[in-house]
């Protein structure tokens, strides 16, 4: 049986996708997480083949996108797929990196959900067609990079010092550390991070981090 992980914070959403991958044949559901933290947590305990991921966890400081690199991090033979309204290049790119092998919008079919979890759990990757064209242009390096070198000139000198940390793939923790500041006051400058840039998660934030030349190479 493929065990599968519903993470998502919509409880109607969560709930609807999980009595859908119920249904199927070979497929259980093995749990449900809405946060961040939850489904690390859920992966860690549960042990899921495939986890079906949201981007947008209704945290400002976490997101869909830490979660599968931190899932990833501690079980790197999970599959991730993301299933998330976000149709933005921001959102498609950073989950790629992140590790995620397939990428759909909430609006795909019964049939095209099915077709995906088990292809990624096959070691396939999968793109949704309305994402397919930008994912491939970002792997091939032929992606468009916007030219922003002004793009964070609304942060602060310590927000930017928090952000090229987060680029360069620092966790909360580790930044609180290497700024001797607490786990909240991270959690603040985040929040005011991703106002500012008006990014809808921190993948979002380290892809625009990035173009603007911060995270290093």
């Amino acid at each position: 049986m493929l065990r599968v992980l519903v993470v998502d914070d919509h409880p109607v959403f969560r709930m609807g996708m999980a009595a859908l991958l119920g249904s199927l044949p070979g497929i259980v559901v093995a749990g449900e997480a809405d946060t961040a933290d939850g489904a690390v947590a859920a992966v860690t305990a549960l042990r899921p083949d495939v986890v079906v991921m949201d981007l947008h966890l209704g945290e400002p400081a976490a997101s869909g996108v830490e979660a599968t690199r931190e899932i990833l991090r501690l079980r790197p033979d999970t599959a991730v797929l993301v299933v998330t309204m976000l149709d933005d290049d921001a959102s498609v790119f950073a989950s790629v990196r992140a590790g995620a092998r397939g990428y759909l919008l909430k609006g795909a079919g019964p049939a095209e959900v099915e077709r995906a979890v088990r292809a990624v759990a096959n070691g396939e990757v999968i793109l949704g067609p309305a994402v397919a064209g930008r994912a491939v242009a970002y792997l091939t390096g032929t992606a468009a990079q916007a030219p922003a070198p002004d793009a964070l000139g609304a942060l602060t000198a310590r927000e930017r010092e928090v952000l090229d940390l987060v680029a360069r793939g620092l966790d909360n923790r580790a930044i609180s550390r290497h700024l001797v500041l607490s786990q909240k006051t991270v959690r603040n400058h985040l929040s005011n991070i991703l106002t500012k840039l008006q990014a809808t998660s921190r993948g979002e934030a380290i892809v625009r981090a990035r173009r603007a030349g911060l995270g290093g190479p």
